[in-house]
């Protein structure tokens, strides 16, 4: 007569058998949603959180301007023109005395909203543009895409000084200009991410479905390009505001004596020698804003990147 304990040479054990390191950790885990991708996908960057944190403080500044502001940025102070930076105007005074610091903390509102503005308009016209071409293709993708060919043979800049020399100078003017010259950027993504989308069986399922064209599109196919189209929309941004700041500069943007970034180095850039300061603070906005906002659109593509989750 055999035993339990002769049947069944081998012990069970209640000790649990140790998880490999990767799947025993809980700091990490697996994301279920596509927000926790996004976010897990952004913290393993090295430059998204600190471009978003570069992001988030000059719209901060732009928001709590008023507060933050030591003075008037509009006030004139004709005994201390040019003054080197201090306790009182920590960034020093311009030409005409007014304080630096208010002045780079209030052009942060103008040179976000160029950027904003100017995509947006973009976008609101290019996007559409894009996917009826890539669509309804044809007759139809020909004619537009080869008008936005026209639009692209022109340098964006050329185009934009051109657009402003005949509306006029001015803030809305010159974000108009930098709207049309990005136009068709976003066209011919749009068109291109629409063409490579629309062939997907589950597009093909709506139609044998009866699901309306413009059901399809809203539905399906938009959510499905979207995060191109963001990742694209950060790296203009950046580029509008370049651009917007350049035609300030050149003296078809704002106007003396809004504090717009590229205005403020235009009216220092006669006093560099004796003044460093007057066009170094608004320079360094313009440069640590544009940085933040590309290091932010790297770190978004590659967390947009479906293949990304995989890895």
């Amino acid at each position: 007569m055999t035993t339990k304990a002769q049947e069944f040479p081998f012990h069970l054990h209640s000790e649990a058998i140790p998880l490999p390191p990767q799947l025993a950790s809980d700091d990490d885990p697996a994301p279920r949603t596509r927000g926790q991708r996004v976010w897990r996908q952004l913290r393993k960057s090295r430059l998204a959180l600190p471009g978003a944190g570069l992001v988030l403080f000059f719209v901060l500044a732009a928001i709590f301007a008023p507060v933050l502001a030591p003075h008037d940025p509009y006030a004139n102070d004709l005994v201390g023109m040019l003054a080197p930076p201090t306790w009182e105007h920590p960034f020093g005074t311009d030409e005409l005395g007014r304080d630096i610091l208010a002045r780079v903390l209030y052009g942060a509102r103008l040179s976000l909203a160029e950027g904003l503005f100017s995509v947006a308009l973009a976008m609101a016209v290019g996007v559409p543009v894009g996917v009826i071409s890539g669509y309804v293709g044809g007759r139809t993708d020909t004619v537009i895409m080869r008008l936005i060919d026209i639009m692209l043979a022109f340098p964006g800049v050329l185009l934009a000084i051109v657009i402003v020399s005949i509306l006029g100078p001015s803030l809305i003017n010159a974000m108009i200009a930098v709207a049309v010259y990005t136009i068709p950027i976003f066209a011919r993504l749009a068109r291109g991410s629409t063409l490579s989308v629309k062939e997907e069986p589950y597009i093909e399922a709506c139609r044998a479905g009866g699901m309306s064209h413009i059901r399809i599109i809203v539905r399906h196919l938009l959510p499905n390009i979207a995060s191109t189209l963001w990742v694209m929309a950060a790296l203009r941004v950046a580029m509008a505001i370049l651009t917007a700041s350049s035609l300030s500069f050149l003296g078809l943007g704002a106007q003396s004596p809004s504090p717009e970034w590229g205005a403020m180095l235009a009216n220092g850039r006669n006093y560099m020698l004796i003044a460093p300061h007057v066009v170094v603070f608004p320079g360094a906005a313009i440069v640590l804003l544009v940085l933040g906002l590309n290091f932010l659109q790297d770190g978004l593509r590659v967390a947009l990147d479906p293949k990304m989750a995989e890895r």
